[in-house]
C-alpha cells in the first residue's frame, strides 16, 4: 500500500475507544469501554489464519486501518466497526509528516 491515499478509500465509520479500569472489589479490575471518535477510515484485511487455542480452533484476521493523524491513538485502544471489533497492535505515523496513522489491526471473536 503506498502512501497515496484516496478520498473514496476512507468509507468506513470506525469508532475509536479506550480502556477504563475500575477496581472490582475483589483485588483485580472490570474493564469498560469509553468512546473516544468516531472518524473515517480505509480498511484493509492482510493475513488470515486458523490456530488450535484451548483445545477449539479459532480464526485470527489482521488488518490496515487508516485514519487521518489524530493524537493519542495507541495499541491499548481498539477500533470498531459495526459488530465487528479490532484490537489495535501498532501504530504508524505514516512518513512521520502527521497525515496518516497506519493501525495494525487484529480483529476479534472470529
Amino acid at each position: 500500500m503506498s502512501t497515496q491515499i484516496e478520498i473514496g478509500d476512507l468509507r468506513h465509520r470506525v469508532s475509536i475507544e479506550r480502556p477504563v479500569r475500575a477496581a472490582d472489589g475483589g483485588g483485580g479490575a472490570v474493564i469498560t469501554w469509553l468512546h473516544v471518535a468516531d472518524v473515517w477510515a480505509a480498511v484493509w484485511p492482510r493475513t488470515a489464519a486458523e490456530e488450535l487455542t484451548l483445545d477449539r480452533v479459532a480464526g485470527r484476521a489482521t488488518h490496515d486501518v487508516w485514519i487521518r493523524h489524530r493524537a493519542g491513538v495507541a495499541p491499548e485502544m481498539r477500533l470498531r466497526l459495526g459488530a465487528r471489533t479490532f484490537d489495535i497492535r501498532g501504530v504508524l505515523d505514516i512518513e512521520e509528516r502527521g497525515r496518516w496513522l497506519k493501525c495494525i489491526v487484529e480483529e476479534r471473536d472470529l
